[in-house]
């Protein structure tokens, strides 16, 4: 698996930020924000909360590693000690893959992690949200939260889209997560205006699958393309809205469908038996999937965030060339 030594890693000096609240850049971010050059953020969730120990670590430093193996500079987001971070040292990444403590924030918990003088791992809507204030244009994750099945009874929804609908940056995600209700995430992404484009696919992915089944609207092929569309979006004005590349896994690295659809299926009507509803629902499904497919849907996850990441850092190279 690639990854960094630790001793070639950058010294993680940082910027004090101009108050208390800012994000806190490390060196190399900074100084490649500084000189133009591409940068990319990941999110720090799939690094506490995703993975098991030790594995998560070795997948945050190979990650990291991609980005870097294409030609961009990583930049790992997390809160620690009441600071957002933007670019994380050695130390850093092993604090938030190791310490049990390190909490699991989304944007509306910001403020009070902030507050509080708490750390925690950011999710895609506060990797997003800090990423863009920082001044990062490309966001690497592996799938967007969305609407959820049943939605007209909970009214659940992830807070990712509503934040994404107002927040300027380019995300490259394998779709949306496939235990969530694909079409009512599609139409409320359209209802909030974010732009949708499948990354050679005129399907958008399911996650686990290549395919979810359900047709998107636009097709890119090369990473230019998606700078020209993130070029037209600037150009245009209006309000800030995130460009969503969706990039399906491999169909040799995706989750058998047949087995993904039994057990999701299986996983539901358990679900429904045992009375877990509202925000229990998708780690209760997520956990089924592993459990019940030997550990091949976190494969599938894996690859879908190896293939997004190294996507992203292509994209953000392209993006600095034409500057």
């Amino acid at each position: 698996m690639p990854q960094n030594p630790p001793d070639q890693r950058p010294a993680p000096r940082e910027n004090p930020g101009t108050n208390a609240y800012d994000p806190v850049l490390s060196a190399e971010v900074r100084a490649a924000l500084s000189a133009r050059l591409p940068v990319v953020a990941l999110e720090s969730t799939i690094i506490a909360h995703g993975l098991p120990r030790p594995r998560n670590l070795s997948v945050a430093r190979e990650l990291e590693g991609l980005v870097r193996s294409a030609g961009a500079v990583p930049a790992t987001v997390a809160v620690l000690d009441g600071r957002a971070h933007v670019g994380l040292g050695e130390d850093q990444l092993e604090r938030v893959a190791g310490d049990p403590a390190v909490r699991k924030l989304g944007h509306r918990d910001l403020a009070p992690a902030l507050a509080a003088g708490a750390s925690g791992a950011t999710t895609v809507s506060a990797t997003a949200f800090l990423a863009a204030r920082a001044g990062l244009g490309v966001f690497a994750t592996g799938g967007l939260g969305g609407v959820h099945r049943e939605w007209a009874e909970n009214q659940d929804e992830s807070a990712d889209l509503r934040l994404l609908a107002r927040t300027g940056i380019t995300v490259v995600c394998a779709g949306v997560k496939s235990i969530l209700d694909v079409p009512a995430t599609l139409q409320r992404l359209e209802t909030l205006g974010v732009s949708v484009v499948g990354y050679g696919t005129g399907n958008f992915p399911g996650f686990y699958l290549s395919s979810s089944g359900e047709p998107v609207d636009w097709t890119v092929h090369s990473p230019e393309e998606v700078v020209a569309v993130m070029r037209a979006k600037e150009a245009l004005g209006g309000p800030a809205a995130a460009l969503i590349v969706a990039n399906p896994v491999a169909e040799r690295d995706q989750l058998d469908p047949a087995l993904h659809d039994r057990v999701l299926a299986e996983a539901l009507d358990a679900s429904r038996e045992r009375g877990i509803s509202g925000q229990g629902v998708t780690p209760f499904l997520l956990d089924q999937l592993m459990r019940r497919t030997g550990g091949a849907s976190l494969e599938a996850n894996l690859a879908a965030v190896r293939g997004n990441v190294t996507l992203a850092a292509r994209i953000a190279v392209a993006a600095a060339g034409t500057r």
